[in-house]
């Protein structure tokens, strides 16, 4: 299965797009999770959200829906994966307030962080078991392969991402599932994805996960840009006869 969202939900330029001019913020959600099967929560990493939070996306979502949390920066940027064991805990028990709809986590490294094997093998160590952690990192010292081999032994996904039509990672298979961030394109308007992009990146998913599971979230938010290629990438893995979350039928004022 491959799921197709956003990074968020909460853009205000996106009402009277995806959001009905008149619907007020505080059902913004609702009327997402009735679009799309799963969002990436990108604010977590800002803030992490109180357990309570996170019982109320459940209890506000379909019994389908799927989040993943971008873990804190208090874990990745300021302890820098040192002595994770106490910031994952906290991460898990607020996060696990999704109960059944809990996604991915994603590790986001902040691109001045050089490899480090070790700190990385404590950090995926202190999840709990069957909790699936995409690591996004930034520095060219992480291609190693002792780095693609930690990944591996936990089943973690390296997050593969996307900036202007580049891969900005080895395109590593390191789990049985996989991880994709679109953040910016170079179409018209920026920053949207042109079709053939897009269609470069569903092959790519094909060839490396065929119909295992696959999270895709467009993080070009300006413009309602992520949601219209999210929508363009749902369709364009259809026709590749993945099999996709649901997605809502593009719209002309999304454009």
């Amino acid at each position: 299965m491959m799921r197709i969202g956003t990074s968020g939900w909460q853009y205000k330029d996106w009402k009277g797009r995806l959001y009905p001019s008149d619907l007020p913020q505080r059902l913004w959600l609702e009327h997402y999770a009735q679009a799309f099967g799963t969002v990436e929560v990108n604010n977590a990493f800002y803030r992490l959200p109180e357990r309570a939070t996170f019982e109320d996306w459940r209890a506000r979502t379909p019994d389908d829906f799927v989040v993943a949390v971008k873990a804190s920066r208090y874990l990745t940027h300021i302890k820098r994966l040192r002595e994770p064991r106490e910031p994952v805990h906290r991460l898990m028990q607020r996060a696990e307030g999704l109960g059944s709809k809990l996604g991915p986590v994603l590790l986001q490294l902040p691109p001045t962080l050089p490899a480090d094997a070790g700190a990385l093998e404590e950090t995926l160590a202190a999840f709990p078991k069957g909790v699936r952690v995409a690591v996004e990192a930034r520095h060219d010292s992480w291609w190693t392969p002792e780095i693609r081999d930690v990944l591996q032994s936990h089943n973690s996904a390296l997050c593969w991402s996307d900036r202007e039509g580049r891969p900005q990672a080895p395109l590593w298979r390191t789990a049985d599932w996989g991880y994709l961030r679109m953040h910016e394109g170079r179409a018209t308007p920026r920053p949207r994805y042109g079709r053939s992009a897009l269609d470069t990146w569903t092959g790519r998913l094909w060839e490396a996960f065929k119909s295992q599971d696959v999270y895709v979230y467009f993080n070009n938010d300006p413009g309602c840009a992520a949601v219209a290629d999210a929508v363009a990438f749902a369709r364009l893995a259809e026709h590749r006869k993945l099999s996709t979350g649901r997605a809502p039928d593009r719209r002309p004022n999304w454009s």
